[in-house]
C-alpha cells in the first residue's frame, strides 16, 4: 500500500481548496508543537524556586531538548524524504504526546532534563515535514503564504500556552500542567489520518486543484530530473544550502530565546507574571501577524512580477532591520514599552523567519525539500544550543545586576538576524548550480 492509501471505493465530494485544508491541519499541529513545548518555559520561574535551579541549570535542562532537536532535524528530515509526509509526521506526533504526558512523572534535575531530551527529538519533525508538505501541495506563488500560515502556528501556540497551562498550574499544580496539554496531540491524529494523502491520489480532491498543483511542478521543468534524492553531502556543497542554513541559524536563537527565556527575562525585570501576562502573549501575537505580512507581501510580489528571489529577500530585508527594535528595550523597565519593542521585532523576525522557512521549497525539489529544511534546522539548533549555554552563564554572573542582567543578550539578540541577513543576501542567488539543474531558479 502506498503512503498515500487507497482511496475509498465509494463515491466522494471533493473538497474545495483542499490545499488550505491541508495547511490548516499543519497549521493546527505547529500550534499544538509549541504548547508542550512552552509548558516548562512558563512553570520555569516556579519549578526553579521548588527544585533550587540556577539559570544555568534551567539552560541545561532546555539544551537537552536542543541537542536532540538540533539532531533530529537533519535525520527525521531525510527520514521524511523517504518515508513520506503522513507516516512521518503520524509517528513523531504521537512520539512527543505521549513524552509530553510523561513529563508530569518527573521528579528532579535529570529526570526533566531527559524527558525534554525525548520531546525534542519527536518534536524536531514538524517543520521538515510542513515544509515538504507545503512543496507537495502549493504552487510557487501560495508557498510564502502556506508556509506563514503554518509557521504561524508557533507564534499561536505561545500566545495560547500561557492561558492553558498557567491557570491549570495554580489551580493543580505543575504535573497536570503537563499531563493535560499532551491529550490534544492524540486528537489531531485522528484528523491528520482521516486528512492528509498526496495530491496524486487523494479521493477528497478536485480535478481543477490536482490540475493546478501538477501544471505549477510541470512549469518549473525541475521536479522529476533526479531518480533518486541526492545525498546531504552533496547538498551541503551547495551555497543555496548554506544560505537556508544561515537564514534559521541567524534567527531561530532570537526567536527561542523569547519562547524560553521571556518569563525569566520579565522577572528579572521586576515584573510579575500575573500582571505581566500581556508581556508573555503580546510578541506571540505580533509574530503571527508577521508570518502572515511576509507570506501575503511576497505572494503579492510575485504576482506583480517580481521573480521569487527578489520578493524573498525583500522580506529578509525587512526583518533583518526591523529585529534591530530589541536594542532600545535595555534602557526601560515599563512593561508596556518592552512589550511594544518586543512586539515590533518578533514582527519583524517571523517576516524574515517564514522567508527562510519557505526557501527550501523555493530552490529544491521535494525530493529533497525535507533533507535541506532538516539540515537548516540542525543549523539553528546548534546556534540556539550556544546561545542557551552563554544566557545562563551571563545571565547568572549578572544576576546582582537588578533590571540589566539580560542587557548584552538581547542587544546580540538584536544585532545577530542582521548579520544573517546580509549573508543570506549573498549565498541566495542564481548561480552555475542553478545552469546545472540542481537548484530551482529564483
Amino acid at each position: 500500500m502506498s503512503e498515500a492509501g487507497q482511496a475509498p471505493r465509494t463515491r466522494v465530494h471533493p473538497l474545495t481548496k483542499l490545499r488550505w485544508w491541508i495547511g490548516g491541519i499543519l497549521f493546527a499541529s505547529t500550534v499544538i508543537n509549541y504548547i508542550d513545548r512552552q509548558t516548562l518555559s512558563l512553570l520555569a520561574p516556579y519549578l526553579k524556586l521548588e527544585y533550587h535551579w540556577t539559570n544555568s541549570d534551567y539552560a541545561n535542562i532546555v539544551i537537552a531538548f536542543r541537542v536532540a532537536y538540533t539532531v533530529g532535524q537533519t535525520v527525521f528530515g531525510i527520514v521524511m524524504d523517504r518515508v513520506g509526509t503522513r507516516r512521518g509526521l503520524t509517528l513523531t506526533v504521537l512520539w512527543y504526546s505521549v513524552v509530553s504526558m510523561l513529563t508530569s512523572l518527573a521528579n528532579g534535575f535529570y529526570s526533566f532534563a531527559g524527558f525534554r531530551f525525548l520531546l525534542g527529538a519527536g518534536e524536531s519533525a514538524n517543520w521538515p515535514a510542513a515544509t515538504k508538505a507545503v512543496s507537495e501541495w502549493f504552487p510557487k506563488r501560495e508557498r510564502g503564504l502556506a508556509t506563514a500560515f503554518f509557521d504561524s502556528g508557533s507564534s499561536i501556540g505561545g500566545a495560547v500556552a500561557p492561558f492553558i497551562v498557567l491557570p491549570i498550574y495554580f489551580r493543580w499544580g505543575w504535573r497536570p500542567a503537563f499531563l493535560i496539554p499532551g491529550v490534544l496531540g492524540f486528537l489531531w491524529l485522528l484528523v491528520w489520518r482521516k486528512l492528509y494523502h498526496s495530491p496524486e491520489k487523494h479521493p477528497r480532491i478536485s480535478a481543477e486543484e490536482r490540475s493546478l498543483i501538477m501544471a505549477d511542478r510541470a512549469e518549473s521543468g525541475f521536479e522529476d530530473k533526479r531518480g533518486t534524492s541526492p545525498r546531504w553531502i552533496d547538498l551541503l556543497k551547495l551555497p543555496q544550502t548554506w544560505g537556508t542554513i544561515v537564514a534559521r541559524s541567524f534567527t531561530d536563537p532570537v526567536w527561542f530565546f523569547i519562547a524560553d527565556w521571556f518569563p525569566i527575562y520579565l522577572v528579572a525585570k521586576g515584573i510579575e507574571l500575573r500582571s505581566g501576562i500581556i508581556a508573555v502573549w503580546v510578541p506571540f501575537i505580533a509574530a503571527d501577524l508577521g508570518n502572515f505580512f511576509s507570506g501575503g507581501v511576497s505572494g503579492y510580489l510575485i504576482k506583480r512580477g517580481w521573480s521569487v528571489g527578489a520578493a524573498r529577500k525583500a522580506l529578509v530585508i525587512f526583518g533583518g532591520i526591523g529585529v534591530t527594535l530589541l536594542l532600545p528595550t535595555v534602557l526601560t523597565s515599563n512593561l508596556y514599552l518592552i512589550a511594544s519593542l518586543f512586539a515590533f521585532a518578533t514582527f519583524a523576525y517571523a517576516s524574515f523567519s517564514t522567508m527562510a522557512n519557505v526557501f527550501p521549497s523555493d530552490l529544491f525539489s521535494s525530493r529533497s525539500v525535507a533533507s535541506v529544511s532538516g539540515l537548516s534546522g540542525t543549523g539553528a539548533g546548534l546556534g540556539t544550543i550556544v546561545a542557551f549555554k552563554l544566557i545562563g552563564y551571563l545571565s547568572d554572573k549578572r544576576a546582582a545586576l537588578t533590571g540589566t542582567s539580560f542587557d548584552p543578550i538581547v542587544i546580540a539578540a538584536g544585532l545577530v538576524p542582521f548579520i544573517g541577513m546580509i549573508l543570506v543576501l549573498l549565498l541566495v542567488r542564481n548561480n552555475d548550480a542553478t545552469d546545472l539543474g540542481l537548484v530551482r531558479r529564483i
